[in-house]
């Protein structure tokens, strides 16, 4: 652990350098390939962690943020019939669209930290986080998407599939693990049948 001290200080300030450099305004920095780079991974980290969160934690007692209910309720009162379990980027992405989400974005600036901060943000919610499968969207559309989603059971899909996965590889392990004692017994069985044990072939 001691040794590595060094190169985890070194990422830590490096980190630093990429965070402070992305709370810049976007003007600042214009089309930068290595600002832009550094949003994309920090995107893509960020789905990565939710993605295991929802694997591993039945995703219906998950809290994103200290006013998920707000949100919740803000989103649902604003967006009452938007199908959620598979979105139509229309729905988030056109003018007429666009004009109906700013305002519920905007009333979560100084509520909701980088609450437009660039974010993945699944269409198919059983489907993980593939180039297909994925849009850009402002933080707080995920947020609101994603507490919906939890809230109504829609990403279960994504918890119940690792999980049956798990289960199977443990079933399939504890078998093969059966199967391999059955295999040692049988073959003990043989050698004493031949009167030959363990230890004679270990001296051979």
């Amino acid at each position: 652990m001691e040794a590595s001290g060094g190169a985890d200080e070194a990422v830590s300030g490096e980190l630093v350098s990429v965070a402070h450099a992305l709370s810049l305004p976007a003007e600042s920095y214009g089309n930068d390939p290595d600002i832009e780079m550094a949003w994309a991974m920090r995107a893509m980290q960020h789905a990565e962690v939710y993605y295991k969160l929802i694997s591993s934690v039945d995703p219906q007692f998950l809290k994103l943020t200290k006013v998920d209910d707000q949100i919740y309720s803000e989103f649902r009162k604003n967006f009452e019939n938007l199908k959620i379990d598979v979105l139509d980027p229309e729905e988030l992405k056109s003018v007429s669209a666009k004009e109906k989400w700013r305002p519920f974005c905007l009333q979560f600036d100084g509520v909701i930290e980088d609450f437009n901060y660039g974010t993945l943000l699944r269409l198919d919610c059983s489907q993980g986080y593939t180039e297909e499968n994925t849009i850009f969207a402002p933080r707080i559309q995920f947020f609101a998407i994603e507490i919906a989603r939890n809230r109504e059971g829609y990403n279960k899909a994504v918890y119940d599939s690792v999980q049956d996965k798990e289960d199977k590889g443990a079933d399939k392990g504890a078998n093969d693990g059966e199967k391999e004692k059955s295999d040692k017994g049988e073959e003990k069985e043989k050698k004493a049948k031949n009167g030959v044990n363990e230890s004679d072939e270990i001296a051979m």
